[in-house]
């Protein structure tokens, strides 16, 4: 998840280093596969999953995107920051952005800018399944955000972890807490609005938490080399 502040959209796109003022929180891996193996799982079939393609259009360095490609067939992954992860730098919310055909948009999204990013996938006819947001609980609050989202197109499914889902500003601890609860928003295409299904998501960190992800995002800090000034002092 990647937030920018008003009106800094292009200036951020075009910058080596983020500033301070940019919050990024990687979504844990397991809860990425939370969202496949305990709502959309119970819905399809491994082998639709397969033919179908994804978008992720607040990437960051890959955290959601490469456990969705154990699950879809193809993902595309944006950010409107190139994070030197080898994803296209691109603007979601930029009217010009051509967002490609795609059968599902599961994203993160910027808190402030979630229902944005949610309209903006529904409003295109190139998501032609489905729409999926992984947000706070409290994203269900606002009377704005209500009449500028819920009212009109409420979510077909709401999925709370019962567990928490640790996020880190800058960085995937694996080992990190939080009392913050998440929760998947999922919009199905072709159903019609007004009846909201709950999911709860069980008790699934361990089982689906891969000691490969450790070693993908955290790798050890090396080692100072024999005869450094490291070793000299």
């Amino acid at each position: 998840m990647t937030i920018l502040p008003n009106g800094a959209r292009a200036v951020m796109a075009s910058r080596i280093e983020p500033p301070d003022s940019l919050e990024y929180f990687p979504t844990p891996p397991w809860a990425t596969r939370a969202l496949m193996v305990h709502v959309l799982g119970k819905r399809y079939s491994p082998l639709s999953l397969r033919y179908w393609m994804a978008l992720e259009p607040a990437c960051g360095e890959g955290h959601m995107v490469e456990p969705l490609r154990e699950y879809f067939g193809g993902v595309f992954g944006t950010d409107i920051y190139d994070y030197g992860a080898g994803y296209q730098a691109a603007d979601y919310l930029d009217p010009s952005y051509t967002i490609p055909k795609v059968d599902w948009v599961i994203t993160n999204p910027p808190f402030s800018a979630g229902a944005d990013f949610v309209r903006r996938s529904l409003d295109t006819s190139a998501t032609r399944r489905g729409v999926a947001m992984l947000v706070r609980t409290a994203w269900m609050e606002g009377a704005e955000r209500y009449k500028r989202l819920f009212a009109v197109r409420p979510p077909h499914i709401i999925a709370p972890f019962v567990e928490r889902v640790p996020m880190v500003k800058g960085r995937w601890d694996p080992e990190a807490s939080t009392a913050t609860s998440y929760a998947w928003f999922v919009w199905l295409r072709g159903l019609a609005y007004g009846r909201t299904d709950v999911i709860w998501i069980p008790p699934c960190r361990a089982a689906l938490h891969r000691a490969s992800d450790v070693i993908r995002w955290c790798p050890p800090a090396p080692l100072p080399l024999f005869g450094s000034e490291v070793d000299l002092v």
